[in-house]
């Protein structure tokens, strides 16, 4: 048995150490950041500009860190609010608009630019519904309008329930699509025919599982079907361990995505084959990323700092790919 299990090992070392490597360079540091350590909520507006929440130590606070830092939204009505995750749309009349994931309401906020002057000064509630878990991460198929969003209770050992995922139509209609173990990060391909959710086990308080599902897609409908394992990472790389947190797609449909704790970037091909890891030069326990920047190639990455743990850490990697959702942006 013992000679099994080291011949599994040795086969994955060898899979996954001629798996290329890149290093992400420092953009925003522990001296030089605004946003605190629950830095989260990775977005790209059309411009290419790159957003986070925790501004200034502040959950219902989004700020932006491209290309400048400085806030672009906080909820002064209700205190309690929680943005966790954001993203950006252009609607059918070419205004642009901003999701935002509030984890404590249990609802996701909209803000609009109407004037298209960068004035972000009208918000409201877009979806809510008190049995949202969360959410904790959205994605939007943008040739629609519609919202999916992920959610999770972290408890010492997982049950079915402990995630879910919702959709929410152009209209604020809310439909829960599903529960599951832990999920987390959340993403649609560029051809809107696939969505991807994350989704971990705990046993004894120790994580033990995280696999990425892939689901056929209807964005119109909000359906989805023929639900399959794209990713286990504890057979792809032995990082079962590790948490999956934000998940992005190229515009050729890989999937980037966070692994929490192990300070990388997996970069995974539609078909479930590691092509790449992107190492952190900040950050050990990455949490989100997108891409970015004047033509959308460059991949930021956000999370707690290593070297100062209370402030939030902003790393980039300059790519040859785009973004899927910059160039959906610009449609």
């Amino acid at each position: 048995m013992r000679r099994a299990v080291l011949l599994v090992s040795l086969v994955l070392a060898g899979a996954h150490a001629s798996v290329p490597t890149y290093d992400a360079q420092p953009y925003l540091c522990a001296n030089s950041t605004m946003f605190g350590s629950l830095i989260e909520g990775a977005a790209v507006d059309r411009h290419g500009n790159f957003y986070a929440v925790d501004y200034k130590d502040d959950k219902a606070a989004v700020g932006q860190a491209f290309t400048q830092q400085k806030l672009f939204f906080e909820d002064l009505e209700r205190p309690n609010t929680w943005f966790n995750a954001v993203r950006f749309n252009v609607d059918r009349h070419g205004v642009q608009e901003a999701y935002l994931g509030d984890v404590t309401n249990h609802r996701v906020v909209r803000v609009r630019d109407p004037g298209g002057k960068g004035k972000f000064l009208h918000s409201e509630v877009f979806c809510q519904s008190p049995d949202i878990l969360q959410p904790n991460d959205l994605a939007i198929a943008h040739s629609t309008g519609r919202v999916f969003l992920s959610g999770m209770r972290f408890t010492a050992d997982s049950v079915v329930g402990d995630g879910d995922l919702w959709t929410c139509d152009a209209t604020g209609t809310a439909t829960r699509l599903g529960t599951f173990y832990r999920t987390n990060g959340i993403e649609v391909s560029p051809d809107e025919k696939t969505l991807y959710l994350s989704e971990a086990i705990n046993k004894g308080g120790n994580v033990v599982s995280n696999v990425i599902h892939a689901f056929d897609l209807d964005a119109h409908a909000g359906t989805i079907c023929n639900g399959r394992v794209l990713v286990d990472f504890a057979q792809l790389d032995n990082s079962g361990s590790n948490d999956v947190d934000g998940m992005r797609t190229d515009l050729a449909g890989n999937l980037y995505v966070s692994r929490w704790g192990a300070g990388k970037i997996a970069k995974i091909s539609p078909a479930g084959t590691l092509l790449a890891y992107v190492h952190l030069a900040t950050i050990d326990r990455v949490t989100n990323l997108e891409f970015a920047g004047p033509s959308g190639r460059d991949l930021y990455a956000v999370g707690a700092c290593k070297d100062d743990p209370a402030k939030g850490c902003i790393d980039r990697y300059s790519t040859s790919a785009q973004g899927r959702a910059f160039c959906a942006l610009q449609a």
